[in-house]
């Protein structure tokens, strides 16, 4: 009706002069004040999220019921996601509730922005968003983990908030339609479980239905029997990933990591097959061959001539209970001819409590006074005290991933590194950086002083037959590589 405003105006100058132009320039906004023309009302449609302006639980379930019913023998494929805002709580202790509410506005604009138009996005929680995807004739997994690649990556971009950037991550889970045959409501909840998964292993992790524990529900047994058979068969090898120096660039050791190629399932993940070993009873004899294939691993090394100052092999507390690990350690060296301080001991931060368990607290003082270097595992994630990191003679913290991840554009994740960095100095331990994933992170840990890094960024966990190439390779790029890392008098 605005439009019509200079129409009216002019209409009234010609019939009745100015007095009426007057009137007609005042007096027609008024009206249209009063009666509500000037502008729509908001108009909240619904069952719609009034942040985000996203579908609410209901009409998601609405829409996956109808989802799953065209899925159902029809040959479409689809998808349900359900992606969380890892700690958004933190963050709006940290930044207030407008910043909590600004990043949960942007992030469902930008998850939207990458789905098709007939791809469902609902808002499920406070920091949950669930996503379904339009039944179509080709989908597989590998597909869904690209999407949720790009997702994770919209999502985790800097969001700035009255001139700061506020950085985020995101953990998702996956769940195929094919996977569900019990209607949509245990879609979801497959869906929900995967994420469940995903959060445990830490932040910013994707995982799939197909992977996680309660989609092997009902095959435990079965599980736990193939598990068993790969331990006895030899498929459950040991796969190495690179440690290098930050001083140097050389490699200064590799983790050696269980790792099970199914020949028809593929590769089973570690989160997977070693529950089902537990419950067999056979960490110990998976102990027992990781630290044998370390050490010839070492052995063939040194007849190559490359230059591996240690392997490091995890121990869980179970491992460690075992009275006689001492014993059989000092022989399998032996039998090498090996020195203690070529094997590293790997042990989480969370066996090392105040009270430990006897036999491990025991096996744990014993091997570091054999000679074996002691690694914290996971540091920062439990509640080992200064006091237990002197008892046991560590010698190396391992630097959690979680503290890691985006260091090189968080500072607040600098500040954390640099009082680890600067504790373990004071201590005169040695520090390693985990889930290094880029040149930035590499550096910056450089430049704060961590003697070692590891991660995907450095290189990927790989079969022994694909060490001694890679060794040599990276060797070759260190002629005339500048040093980075600060210099230590």
């Amino acid at each position: 009706m605005l439009a019509f405003l200079p129409a009216l105006t002019l209409g009234a100058f010609w019939f009745g002069g100015e007095p009426a132009l007057i009137a007609a320039a005042l007096g027609v906004p008024l009206l249209m004040a009063v009666f509500g023309c000037l502008g729509r009302r908001p108009h909240l449609t619904p069952g719609r999220d009034t942040l985000t302006g996203l579908p609410l639980a209901p009409a998601f379930e609405r829409h996956i019921q109808t989802a799953y019913q065209r899925t159902q023998d029809s040959g479409l494929k689809s998808a349900l996601m359900i992606l969380e805002i890892d700690h958004l709580d933190d963050l709006i202790t940290a930044h207030g509730q407008e910043a909590g509410d600004e990043v949960v506005t942007r992030c469902g604009e930008r998850i939207r922005g990458l789905l098709r138009h007939r791809d469902m996005v609902a808002r499920l929680d406070r920091n949950r968003f669930a996503i379904c995807l339009t039944p179509i004739m080709q989908l597989d997994l590998e597909l869904c983990i690209q999407l949720a690649g790009r997702l994770q990556v919209a999502v985790e971009d800097p969001i700035k908030v009255e001139g700061s950037s506020l950085f985020v991550s995101c953990s998702i889970g996956i769940c195929q339609r094919h996977h569900v045959t019990s209607g949509a409501r245990a879609w979801l909840e497959a869906a929900k479980s995967a994420l469940e998964e995903a959060k445990n292993v830490g932040p910013s992790s994707i995982r799939t239905y197909a992977n996680s524990p309660r989609a092997h529900q009902g095959r435990d047994g079965e599980l736990t029997d193939s598990a068993a058979a790969a331990l006895e068969n030899g498929m459950i090898q040991a796969w190495f990933q690179p440690q290098i120096s930050t001083d140097t660039g050389r490699v200064s050791g590799f983790e050696a990591l269980a790792r099970w190629c199914h020949p028809v399932k593929g590769m089973i993940p570690p989160s997977v097959f070693l529950p089902a070993l537990e419950e067999a009873g056979l960490l110990t004899k998976l102990s027992q061959q990781m630290v044998q294939q370390a050490l010839t691993a070492i052995t063939s090394w040194d007849a190559a001539g490359l230059k591996v100052p240690t392997v490091g092999v995890n121990f869980a507390t179970d491992e460690l209970r075992d009275p006689g690990l001492i014993n059989r350690i000092r022989w399998e060296l032996d039998r090498f001819g090996l020195t203690p301080d070529r094997l590293t001991i790997e042990v989480l931060e969370t066996v090392m409590t105040d009270q430990p368990d006897e036999i491990v607290a025991r096996n744990i003082t014993a091997l570091g006074e054999m000679g074996c270097h002691i690694d914290l595992d996971d540091f920062g994630t439990g509640h080992a005290s200064i006091a237990s990191v002197q008892r046991f003679n560590v010698s190396r913290i391992k630097i959690d991933r979680s503290f890691v991840s985006k260091s090189d554009h968080d500072p607040a994740q600098q500040k954390l590194i640099a009082a680890i960095l600067t504790m373990a100095e004071r201590l005169d331990l040695k520090t390693l950086a985990e889930g290094v994933e880029t040149a930035g992170e590499h550096a910056l840990l450089a430049q704060l002083g961590c003697d070692d890094v590891q991660g995907f960024g450095i290189g990927r966990p790989m079969p022994f037959d694909q060490t001694l190439d890679w060794v040599i390779r990276h060797e070759a790029k260190l002629q005339d590589a500048p040093v980075i890392g600060r210099q230590r008098h």
